[in-house]
């Protein structure tokens, strides 16, 4: 029995281990419709239905002029989630649009200035929550006064509803960074997350501890992060 019980544990390694690995290809020419607003900065390729034939996605950063002061220029930045539909990767979620992590750039009072200047960074994809199915991991930061708030934010795609949307959201003041930590056998992926933490009664200006490490994982059906350093919401 001993026997029987270490070889269906091998067999369902072997089977998660086959399962990251086997992935449909992309078609050679694609197109995005609607194209990424203004110029393309990041484009990267997941499964967010799960991985077989056709079932492609994309996600895209681009950015777009929306004021200039002198020779200073003020950008509009937007995170675009694309579904693979023969060989058109059709609009499935834009931020801003369909809400965070992007607010909308707009010009301040009495002054050639444009806020939030915002930065956007795709962390990646990753098997968080069961295999085969990933999901999509974007950090952003967006200022407007002293040092601003970061945030990262986790997408997942809802079968039932046929939208993505955002299954975890973790923010932090000024800064934070984030990773995937790629699981093994029967252990799935993670999320590293570092930044400054504030504590109840900290200052923006002077964290409780200037680097805080957090991992965050899906366990249970819910999201958890440990240490608790930087707040969730899911």
């Amino acid at each position: 029995m001993k026997f029987r019980g270490l070889g269906m544990a091998i067999g369902l390694v072997a089977v998660l281990l086959v399962a990251r690995s086997l992935r449909a290809e992309e078609p050679a020419h694609y197109t995005f419709s609607p194209a990424p607003p203004g110029t393309m900065t990041q484009s990267a390729m997941g499964y967010l239905a799960g991985q077989a034939m056709h079932s492609q996605w994309r996600a895209v950063t681009s950015k777009r002029v929306v004021g200039k002061r002198g020779k200073l220029s003020f950008f509009q930045s937007y995170l675009s989630i694309y579904a693979i539909d023969n060989t058109t990767y059709r609009l499935k979620y834009r931020s801003p649009g369909n809400g965070g992590p992007l607010d909308t750039v707009t010009k301040a009072h009495g002054a050639a200035m444009w806020f939030p200047m915002q930065t956007i960074n795709i962390v990646g994809f990753g098997q968080f929550i069961q295999p085969t199915v990933e999901q999509l991991v974007v950090a952003s930061h967006e200022q407007a006064a002293d040092c601003g708030g970061a945030q990262v934010t986790v997408f997942a795609y809802n079968p039932h509803t046929n939208k993505v949307a955002s299954s975890a959201t973790v923010r932090n003041g000024c800064q934070l960074v984030a990773r995937i930590v790629r699981g093994s056998g029967n252990v799935p992926d993670s999320i590293v997350l570092v930044g400054p933490y504030y504590g109840p009664k900290a200052a923006m200006c002077c964290p409780t501890k200037n680097s805080a490490t957090a991992t965050l994982r899906f366990a249970a059906g819910g999201w958890v992060e440990s240490p608790q350093y930087f707040p969730l919401t899911q």
